[in-house]
Order: C-alpha cells, then sequence, then structure tokens
C-alpha cells in the first residue's frame, strides 16, 4: 500500500492500494534510465521533489530525502531514490508504508524551560535545553501515554527560540511537519507570551504611568532591523505585566520592543504555542505531545 498525494486537492488525496509485488529499495528492476530521466524533468514550474513533498505537507525536506535515498517515494508508479530530482505538481507522489510508520514514530516534547539555558546548540558555557529531556524530569501528569526512549533524542531540534533570560513553553520535535506549521515561512500559529516590566524608575503600577500611545505603537507601528512588524496583539495583565500574543518571531522581540517605547524587561513566560498551552507543567520539566493535542 503507498499513499499518493498530487495536484487534484493539493493534499493527502487517498490510499491507493498496490496488488503487485512490492518495490524493495535495493530491488533491481528500478531501471536507471527511467531515474536520469526523472531526474532531468524541467520547466517553469518543475522544482525539486523534496520542496514538493514538504509543500503538500508529506514531510519536511530532510525526511523527505531521507526517504529518496531509502527507495520510499514513487513518482507517477516509479521508484526516485535520487537526491535533486525534480518534478512538476502534475505529477503523482506516493510514498512506502515504512515511511509513513517512521514519521508516526516521531515525537514532540513540550518543555518548561527554565532561566539559563540556551534553546539550540551550547554556547559560552551554556548548557542546551534538551540536556533538560531526560526520565528523572519526565512530568508525572504526562497524559500521552508515551514511554520514553533514547531514541527520542536523536534529531531532537526546537522549533522556535526562547532566549536564555526566559523561562516558558519550548517545543523540542522529531517532526518536521511540526517545525514548519511553527516557525515555517507561512506560519500563522501565535504565541502568547506574559511580560513583566519597569518603566524608567517606576516599578509597580507600570501601567498607570505608561502612556496610552506608546501601548498602541507596541501593538502596531513598530519595526526592527528596518523591517515593519506584524501587528501584535499588548495589553496589561496587572500593574506590572503585560500580555503579548505574536505572529512571528524575531531574535529578542519583545525585549527589543520594549526597549523602543522605554520599558525594560525584568520577566519573560512564554504560556502558549498556538493551541498548546504551557499549564501546570512545572519549571524544568517536560512531557510528550499527545496525540489528541495540535497546534
Amino acid at each position: 500500500m503507498k499513499s499518493s498525494w498530487g495536484e487534484r486537492d493539493g493534499a493527502p488525496a487517498r490510499k491507493s492500494f498496490d496488488k503487485g509485488p512490492r518495490r524493495d529499495a535495493d530491488s533491481s528492476d528500478r531501471a536507471a534510465p527511467q531515474r536520469a530521466a526523472r531526474a532531468e524533468v524541467d520547466g517553469d514550474n518543475a522544482m525539486r521533489l523534496s520542496k514538493r513533498m514538504s509543500e503538500l505537507g508529506l514531510c519536511s525536506r530532510r525526511e523527505a530525502d531521507e526517504w529518496i535515498e531509502k527507495g520510499w517515494v514513487f513518482v507517477d508508479g516509479e521508484v526516485v531514490d535520487t537526491l535533486g530530482a525534480k518534478v512538476t505538481p502534475e505529477q503523482r507522489i506516493e510514498v512506502d508504508p515504512a515511511a509513513l510508520a517512521a514519521q508516526a514514530r516521531q515525537v514532540t516534547i513540550l518543555l518548561h524551560k527554565p532561566v539559563g539555558y540556551v534553546s539550540g546548540q551550547a554556547e559560552d558555557g551554556y548548557e542546551p535545553a534538551v540536556t533538560l529531556i531526560t526520565s528523572d524530569n519526565h512530568w508525572d501528569g504526562d497524559r500521552s501515554g508515551i514511554r520514553f526512549s533514547a531514541q527520542h533524542l536523536r534529531t531532537l531540534a526546537p522549533a522556535g527560540r526562547l532566549d536564555i533570560d526566559s523561562t516558558g513553553l519550548l517545543v523540542l520535535t522529531q517532526d518536521g511537519r511540526v517545525a514548519k506549521q511553527l516557525i515555517g515561512e507561512s506560519s500563522d500559529i501565535d504565541k502568547e507570551y506574559l511580560v513583566r516590566v519597569t518603566y524608567g524608575d517606576v516599578e509597580t503600577e507600570v501601567d498607570r504611568h505608561f502612556p496610552a500611545d506608546l501601548l498602541a505603537k507596541l501593538c502596531h507601528g513598530l519595526s526592527l532591523d528596518d523591517v515593519p512588524l506584524k501587528p501584535a496583539e499588548v495589553s496589561w495583565q496587572n500593574g506590572e505585566q503585560l500580555r503579548f500574543v505574536l505572529r512571528e518571531g524575531k531574535k529578542r522581540q519583545i525585549r527589543r520592543m520594549c526597549e523602543l517605547v522605554g520599558l525594560h524587561v525584568v520577566g519573560l513566560k512564554r504560556v502558549r504555542m498556538g493551541r498548546v498551552v504551557l499549564g501546570a507543567l512545572p519549571q524544568g520539566q517536560w512531557r510528550y505531545l499527545s496525540a489528541d493535542e495540535g497546534f
């Protein structure tokens, strides 16, 4: 059985049942001339097979390249195992069930990151947040039913930054589809933050001293690196704390926005990404994203 995708819907269209013998990745019946011809598809609307698979939501480009190399990808019924092969939107793409099974075993982890950990690679002596993903730090309130395995640490990467001085929800995933949904160029997932601030010498009841026109600027009208920011939702939660909802994620964006209007951030916590909330997850602990959750 292979799962088919094509242009008719622009999304997974149907499940097809292959009644013939299954093609093995190393089978000699894959003729070299057919593979070469596939790689030479060209034209104004031709694109790399891996990019097309990512566009269709099948997988990430990295995953697509892995599947192609393993002989798990079929175009118009023929195996394509050449990296860089091109296709047109009209061509039918199918994947071997082994690819979908491998994808189903990928996990996404939600971590309540403490201050002092970097999101990605270790830097300046600070440890990356992934070092907190251990069996000892696995939250006992996790209801996903997934058992921790060392395999879950392989290719686990953060989907979005949370700087070293910030706390809250950090998503780490093996699934390229999740990463694309959260940080891809076309992502529209919103992220919610609670931000404690001071204004000059004012440390309490900041909301009473901060001008309304500057609050409006935080919502819309600021630029970073000469690029206008997308509209944001910014409102007072209490006298010293603002609630930010953003639909983009420039480096240290909230801190830089606050600096532009004279505010100083003394605490920043991400509490939501899309429909997934931090909730009661304790700081320094983590849980799996369960099958019934989605961003």
